[in-house]
């Protein structure tokens, strides 16, 4: 569960005062400024994921700083990887300097001085926050220092799947179980590790299981991107991402699934979806497999009855019946 602090819960004229306090004492040491204290909102959550954490801000524009004095006052050594999901922040570290905008992503190190501005243009800043500490980083402190306060743009290749990743863990991560959440919380480590590596042209220094678990996710994300194609097979997923249909296979040996296996799932789970949803009621059931990349009728039928223990046909009739008696329910229910 998310652990969640809010200003809301304190009258307005000592919300600012309050947030920086909590920040100073619950995340680590800094000088917090506004130009309109009197008028400030904010709030923190963190969610832990084992070993690391993750964090979300959503907060009126301020300045924070951060001294050696304050360091030495107190350091969670950790490198902070942000994706910035509204307004503007600009930050310098280490002589490096950046401002980044919605889908963005910046890295800072704890352990050394810096100055953050929220720029005041759109009301609420919010971020997600991957809180890395140093140790778990496979990556060298001075090839790392290169990326500190430097904009890395969230919408292309890993960092685009990191991007999408640490969204996926806001919106979802309080659903999950603590066991869970310690997964998640390997997964986002590579991912993170993969992402700053590639900016750095360093993917060779990464531990092998690290680099495997990077070309996974980026599997599973061009699987995603590609079901509607009927063509898409191993042999294309192999060449898109330069390697071998064999090495392909054996990356998946000893996961739940096969590709080809989670090709098929995930069409399966979006024609399911689709037959299930009233709106869609007109759509033709072929039209549905066909635009989830089912090359026949024959093979998906049999498909969908081998995953959900009836035909397309009868599970698309079944939904409306339900769907018109959950409709009558609610027109006959008392105002």
């Amino acid at each position: 569960m998310w652990s969640v602090v809010s200003s809301g819960e304190v009258p307005a004229g000592e919300r600012f005062d309050w947030y920086a306090d909590v920040i100073s004492r619950e995340v680590m040491p800094a000088a917090l400024s506004s130009e309109r204290p009197s008028d400030f909102q904010g709030e923190a959550a963190v969610l832990d994921l084992g070993e690391l954490r993750v964090a979300r801000f959503d907060l009126s524009p301020l300045r924070s700083r951060r001294t050696a004095a304050m360091i030495r006052r107190g350091d969670p050594e950790q490198y902070q990887l942000a994706l910035l999901r509204k307004g503007a922040t600009s930050m310098s570290q280490h002589r490096n300097e950046c401002t980044v905008g919605p889908g963005d992503l910046m890295l800072w190190d704890t352990s050394r001085p810096s100055d953050n501005a929220m720029l005041d243009g759109d009301g609420q800043v919010r971020a997600t926050v991957l809180m890395l500490p140093h140790g778990l980083v496979p990556l060298r402190t001075q090839r790392l220092d290169r990326l500190l306060a430097r904009r890395m743009r969230g919408d292309r290749g890993v960092a685009a799947l990191l991007a999408s990743f640490m969204t996926a863990l806001e919106d979802h991560g309080a659903e999950c179980e603590p066991e869970d959440l310690r997964r998640m919380g390997a997964v986002a480590l590579d991912l993170a590790a993969a992402c700053l590596a590639q900016h750095l042209d360093a993917e060779d220094q990464l531990p092998s299981e690290v680099r495997e678990q990077a070309l996974v996710q980026r599997v599973h994300a061009f699987i995603e991107h590609n079901l509607g194609d009927p063509e898409l097979n191993p042999a294309v997923i192999a060449a898109h991402h330069h390697i071998s249909v064999r090495s392909l296979h054996q990356l998946f040996q000893g996961r739940k699934e096969s590709v080809q296996a989670r090709i098929r799932r995930r069409r399966l789970e979006q024609c399911h979806a689709d037959l299930g949803c009233p709106d869609l009621a007109a759509r033709p059931v072929q039209a549905t497999a066909a635009r989830w990349g089912f090359s026949g009728p024959v093979v998906f039928s049999r498909s969908f009855r081998e995953a959900y223990g009836l035909s397309p046909t009868e599970f698309r009739a079944l939904s409306v019946k339900q769907s018109c008696a959950e409709c009558s329910v609610g027109r006959s229910a008392p105002a």
